[in-house]
């Protein structure tokens, strides 16, 4: 399940990502280390951590 701070972020992105007409593709939480991935676009990699802080690969 994720944290809240991860379902701010992930709204958030998922409404820039958007916003920018790149379709988002995929939604995963990685059950290890409990990060939420998000892959946008062609190239977007996106990766939200437990905090809320967030990257892209």
């Amino acid at each position: 399940m994720p944290t809240v701070e991860q379902l701010k972020t992930l709204f958030i992105l998922s409404f820039w990502a958007t916003k920018m007409y790149l379709p988002v593709f995929l939604v995963r939480i990685d059950e290890r280390t409990k990060n939420i991935v998000i892959l946008a676009g062609e190239e977007t990699e996106i990766i939200i951590y437990p905090n809320g802080k967030w990257r892209y690969i």
